[in-house]
């Protein structure tokens, strides 16, 4: 992904870096997860993979484009979590004297999350059921260097909508090789991932420790 060359490396680590939490709020549009279903044997169908039936061409393309936005809408929250995450981890740096001074970017944790997830991250996004979790952080934070608020059906246009992962994967690689940054995969950075609600009940129980 790194096609921005590394002018200045950090010095390696020997030791785990803790970095903040990722928390993922959750976000649920009303029927979005029927939709999604819904477009997905839409996509099937047009592709004649599944029979038709009685629905019409444009039928299918409608629910097709009804649930490819209902995904874009997901992505878009994911993606707010996703940079909020980044900024968080970039204000953790500039306070180590360290790590202030060496390249380290934005793009520097967007590459480390995509590419570089740590395995218990990985795990844990496993047992939720998000196996292509590759895609999706590349999609999310893809679409918000584009999206400032979440989007109105009417304001996307059907091609957009219709096709919005190409877009999304290259708005992600052309952030990544706007400057040069420093990779960070080597410097023994470990992050944990909650759900909102779990990370909720986990600092309860801490406070009722303390």
């Amino acid at each position: 992904m790194n096609s921005s060359a590394t002018q200045i490396q950090p010095k390696l680590s020997d030791t785990t870096r803790n970095l903040p939490p990722l928390i993922l709020h959750p976000f649920a549009e009303a029927g979005g997860q029927d939709k999604l279903k819904q477009s997905q044997r839409a996509n099937l169908m047009l592709q004649g993979l599944l029979p038709q039936g009685e629905m019409t061409e444009e039928d299918l393309d409608r629910a097709l484009l009804d649930g490819r936005f209902s995904e874009i809408l997901m992505l878009f929250y994911v993606g707010k979590d996703l940079v909020r995450w980044i900024e968080q981890c970039l204000e953790h740096i500039a306070r180590q004297p360290d790590l202030r001074d060496s390249g380290i970017r934005f793009q520097s944790f967007a590459a480390m999350l995509v590419n570089h997830t740590p395995a218990g991250v990985q795990a844990k996004l496993q047992r939720w059921g998000v196996a292509d979790y590759r895609s999706i952080f590349t999609r999310a934070l893809g679409l918000n260097t584009l999206l400032g608020s979440a989007p109105e059906r009417r304001h996307l246009s059907d091609e957009f909508v219709r096709n919005y992962y190409r877009y999304a994967d290259q708005l992600f690689l052309s952030r990544q090789n706007q400057v040069a940054y420093s990779s960070i995969e080597d410097l023994g950075f470990e992050f944990e991932i909650f759900a909102s609600g779990e990370y909720s009940k986990m600092l309860e129980r801490e406070w009722a420790e303390s």
